[in-house]
């Protein structure tokens, strides 16, 4: 295997990490010995990397915040990456969900889940400065949510992905426009954007935008 960004390998198409909970799977997926294959399908920044994402700067030690986190598919994978140095501060909106993102972080300590809304920022306002934002929520403010929370938490100069899902911002509108739109949002409020991957075929009608904070 390759290691393509610090923590992550490829092997032809396939993408893994090493499993930080030796022998045990998080959503099905594949073992190979030590490590956990990492789903592209199931994750959009496993579509990203497959669809030639450059700017990966979580590693090890790396401070997170996650929006979105679900069930825990992609964070579980960070937890990988990120090691017992780091830390992922997982946020869920969602009861149902929340229930197995905290069975998951019984199991890897180095993910701290949180239930609360992400358009309220004052409800976590004690997470510390981030080196990382993850964005992955539904909605159609998406952008501004990201925002949002960037300007409270992440830290200068840090790096921000957002998931974006064209569905959920303006069914009328065709998917590209819609992500130049969002990246435009970004950079007018200051912004560097740095990578707009389109996730097909793995994640139809997403995108993932990079950008850095001044």
């Amino acid at each position: 295997m390759n290691e393509i960004f610090s923590g992550v390998f490829r092997e032809g198409k396939a993408l893994f990490t090493v499993n930080k909970v030796p022998g045990a799977k998080v959503y099905g997926e594949k073992l190979v010995g030590e490590y956990r294959e990492w789903d592209p399908t199931r994750s959009k920044l496993g579509a990203a990397m497959l669809n030639g994402l450059k700017t990966m700067e979580i590693k090890k030690g790396s401070k997170i915040l996650y929006l979105g986190a679900s069930t825990g598919t992609t964070p579980s994978h960070l937890s990988d990456i990120i090691g017992n140095e780091g830390i992922i501060y997982a946020l869920e909106f969602a009861e149902r969900v929340f229930r197995s993102l905290i069975d998951l972080s019984k199991k890897r300590k180095n993910i701290a889940p949180i239930i609360a809304d992400a358009r309220k920022t004052s409800l976590y306002y004690w997470i510390e400065e981030c080196d990382v934002l993850y964005c992955d929520i539904a909605q159609p403010n998406e952008t501004e949510i990201a925002i949002a929370n960037a300007n409270e938490f992440l830290k200068k100069k840090g790096i921000l992905y957002i998931a974006i899902k064209s569905l959920s911002i303006d069914v009328t509108k065709a998917p590209k426009i819609i992500y130049q739109e969002e990246k435009v949002k970004l950079e007018k409020a200051g912004f560097t954007v740095i990578e707009l991957i389109d996730l097909e075929p793995y994640e139809e009608k997403h995108a993932m935008i990079v950008a850095r904070k001044s």
